[in-house]
């Protein structure tokens, strides 16, 4: 089927193969933390201050004698939290609000890009501090925070690409035929914009 000739497209390159082996290994030590971790990432010793790699500690140990492998292990999830839901999110804000924008263009599309603009007018770590210290600290505030504020960058690219994607001729041609703006959108709009958003996803 479709999703069969994707991988093998995927796995004919190198380079996607490498990267599809990069995310498994991330991915697989987020799940496995707690079998792959030799110790508890939070327990002290003072004995094992600041100690070189070795078999017990293979990446050594930090300035409160915690094992730094047991840490970067626990702290994939972590990284895999805030990386990947903070994109879905700013994605699942800024793709919907960018098309509408770019389709249909207006007052509509000025409103949205005024606004757009005064959020990008923040600077990206200024606006995630201020917007955890508003609703408080955590790691899914935090994860919040960072897809808040890379929205507006989904929003840009999905309307950019779109005012090109609705002139194509098979999107005329839909419309000529009688297809309405949602199915215009869902079928044949979105769908040939989704290899830009993703690269910017991926990034």
């Amino acid at each position: 089927g479709r999703m069969a000739r994707a991988w093998r497209r995927v796995w004919r390159r190198p380079a996607s193969g490498v990267g599809a082996l990069v995310v498994l290994l991330f991915l697989a030590t987020a799940i496995g933390a707690p079998l792959i971790a030799p110790s508890d990432p939070l327990r002290t010793d003072w004995s094992l201050i600041r100690k070189p790699p070795s078999l017990a500690h293979p990446f050594g140990t930090d300035d409160l004698g915690r094992d730094s492998f047991s840490r970067v292990v626990w702290g994939t999830r972590i990284s895999m939290q805030a990386g990947v839901f903070a994109v879905l999110l700013a994605m699942a804000i800024g793709v919907p609000v960018g098309l509408v924008a770019g389709y249909y263009r207006g007052a509509l599309d000025q409103v949205i890009m005024r606004i757009t603009d005064a959020w990008l007018a923040f600077p990206f770590l200024i606006l995630a501090i201020g917007l955890v210290t508003i609703i408080g600290p955590s790691l899914t505030n935090a994860t919040l925070a960072i897809g808040l504020g890379t929205t507006p960058t989904y929003i840009r690219l999905t309307r950019g690409l779109t005012l090109a994607a609705k002139e194509e001729d098979y999107v005329l041609a839909a419309r000529a035929l009688g297809a309405r703006d949602l199915r215009l959108m869902r079928r044949h709009v979105l769908p040939n914009i989704f290899s830009s958003l993703l690269v910017q996803a991926t990034i």
